[in-house]
Formats: structure tokens, C-alpha cells, sequence
């Protein structure tokens, strides 16, 4: 008789656990069923975020809900082209009696227990304030006030503004592949969730919509341990890894792959990107997928499913084809899975 080990029981428990976060979630933002999967991934794998999506679309309801059920501390801060890195680290201001004092600024001002950072317009800022922002990502500590402060539950999650180019520094090739994921919100289309977005007053009032939802749904403390768990709990088949390998290739070298894409020399196409370190990351999300599916094998289907997510950031093109990324990039996550053959 075949006996459930221990880390097995943890793992199903804490999947009941992922579940119900997700419900608690989607109680606030309706109509987002694959963002708050994506975003429940990235949390498990341990993954920083970038998103996408309209002005008004739920971004700052969503990370508003995920620190409440996850029990953290939520921080958010605007991109401006005056902004200087000490400014998410503390601020000066003249008190009642005159006299200079000095503040945490967001990233301390909740110390350990910060959870969500969100960095609004991410590219308005400076390349400077984008190099600090990379080391918290990385290390999770900062030094101030002569001291390390850490930060073990952090995840980072910005948005860029895709509309204004005046006063905006994009992020570098490097910045973009920190970045477990970037995750598309747009508006619903379905009639009944649009009417009720307009017409529900409940909808109306962030405060409120947040404090119906369950507090500390997840222990925060706890998800660092369950997600390593978890890297080692779900496994690849040899034919899976081989399969991985050549969607690896695939996206590096199209051309090779016989992957064509209108008006585009497909030999010319792919500057960068795909890296190790990327594909490591696709590989992550797709375990965390798996387990969420209550498996404990990766399928093809779980790749599939975070493809687009892990690895369009971080594919760079050649300066010719970059200002049509947003049509030629998907297209070519899109033709990679469907002309590498599947095990």
C-alpha cells in the first residue's frame, strides 16, 4: 500500500490553500480569471512582475487584494522623471517647529513585512532609481541608516506607461529579464461583468471592495518554503526537457526552426534574449501551473500556458523590427508552439 508522504500532504494542502486565494481575489476583480492565475503562479514561483494593460483596468485593485489575502504590507509608488533613488528609501520635510526630520520612505516605511511593491509607470523614472529598484528585486535588502534591512516576502510588480514617450527611460534588456513574468490586464468584454463594473456601486469604492475579502488567507511566511518545495516536487519527463529544449532553440533561432512571419527576415529577426535564466523562469511558472492543476508532472500544456508570459519581455529584436514589437512578439510565441512538435 502505497503511503502519502509528508511533503506530499503539505503540497496538496497548500494547493486548497492557493485555491481559495484565488477565489478571495477574484471577489474584487471580476473578469480577470487569467491575470490572477498568472499573478498566483508568480507568487509561488518567487517571481517579480511586470504589467500590462489600460489606465483603469484593476491593476492597483488587483495587488491591493493579493497583500490583504496574502497578509503582507502593500506599498505603491508613482514613476516621475524627477525621482531619485534615495526617494524610495526615505523622505525630508521641515516639521511644526522647523527643524528638518527624515522619514522611511515606501520601501522601509513597513520594514519586513512588506509584501507588494508597486512601482506605477516604472518608466518615468531614471535609469538610476531602476538600478536600486533591481537590487531590492534581486537580493531583497537595501542599505540605509547604516543598517541591511531584508525584506524575505517582497515581490515587485510595475507597469509602464505605453501611451507618453516624452520623459520616460525604457527599461534595459537586463531590467526586463528580472522579471518572472509580464501579465496582461485588459477591460472585460463580457456585457453582464461591463454592467456591473458600471453600474455597481460596490465597484465604485476600492476601500470597501478590498475589506470584503478575506485577510491573511495565506501565510506569507510560509510561501517561500512551499515554493521551493514545490521545484522539487514536480517533475519533467526526458521527453519533456527535450521538448523544452527545442522551443529554446526555437525562439533563439526561428529561421532554423522554419518559423516564417509576414514581412519579417525571419534570419534577422531575434537580437537577444531566451536566456538561461529565462528559460529557468518558464520552467518554474510551468511547475507551479502543474500544481495548481493537482498534478505532479509537467505537461506540455503547462508550458503553453505561461509561454507567451515568461519569455516575450525578454526577447529582444533588431532595432528594425522594435517598433512593431507588439504585433511581431506574440505572433512568435505563437508560431514557435505551434510548429515545435509537442511530446
Amino acid at each position: 500500500m502505497n503511503q502519502i508522504r509528508p511533503a506530499e500532504t503539505a503540497l496538496t494542502d497548500w494547493r486548497h490553500t492557493a485555491l481559495r486565494f484565488e477565489a478571495e481575489i477574484a471577489k474584487a476583480v471580476i473578469g480577470q480569471d487569467r491575470a490572477i492565475r498568472l499573478v498566483t503562479i508568480a507568487i509561488f514561483a518567487r517571481g517579480h512582475v511586470l504589467l500590462e494593460g489600460d489606465v483603469g483596468v484593476g491593476k492597483t485593485t488587483l495587488l491591493r487584494a493579493v497583500a490583504r489575502v496574502l497578509g503582507g504590507a502593500y506599498e505603491r509608488v508613482e514613476g516621475t522623471v524627477d525621482m531619485m533613488p534615495a526617494d524610495l528609501i526615505y523622505h525630508t520635510y521641515l516639521a511644526e517647529d522647523g527643524r528638518p526630520r527624515i522619514e522611511p520612505g515606501p520601501v522601509l516605511r513597513r520594514a519586513e513585512d512588506l509584501s507588494v511593491f508597486f512601482f506605477n509607470e516604472i518608466n518615468r523614472a531614471r535609469p538610476q532609481v531602476h538600478s536600486l529598484l533591481l537590487r531590492l528585486m534581486a537580493e531583497r535588502s537595501v542599505s540605509a541608516f547604516n543598517r541591511e534591512y531584508r525584506f524575505p516576502h517582497l515581490q515587485v510588480f510595475a507597469d509602464r506607461n505605453r501611451v507618453e514617450r516624452e520623459e520616460t527611460f525604457e527599461l534595459p534588456a537586463a531590467a526586463r529579464d528580472r522579471f518572472l513574468m509580464e501579465i496582461g490586464m485588459e477591460a472585460p468584454t463580457d456585457p453582464v461583468l461591463r454592467r456591473r463594473l458600471a453600474f455597481d456601486p460596490l465597484f465604485h469604492d476600492t476601500d470597501a471592495l478590498i475589506a470584503g475579502i478575506a485577510p491573511d488567507v495565506i501565510d506569507q511566511a510560509s510561501v517561500a518554503g512551499i515554493a521551493a518545495a514545490l521545484q522539487h516536487g514536480i517533475h519533467a519527463s526526458p521527453a519533456l526537457e527535450a521538448y523544452v529544449v527545442r522551443l529554446w532553440s526555437a525562439i533563439r533561432e526561428p529561421g532554423q526552426a522554419g518559423i516564417t512571419l509576414p514581412d519579417v527576415a525571419m534570419d534577422a529577426l531575434v537580437q537577444g534574449g531566451a536566456s538561461p535564466r529565462g528559460v529557468a523562469f518558464l520552467i518554474r511558472a510551468a511547475r507551479v501551473r502543474a500544481w495548481l492543476e493537482g498534478r505532479d508532472m509537467l505537461l506540455p500544456e503547462d508550458l503553453r500556458a505561461v509561454f507567451a508570459e515568461t519569455m516575450a519581455h525578454r526577447i529582444f529584436l533588431e532595432p528594425v523590427y522594435e517598433m512593431r514589437r507588439e504585433t511581431i512578439v506574440p505572433a512568435l510565441c505563437r508560431a514557435v508552439l505551434d510548429t515545435v512538435p509537442a511530446p
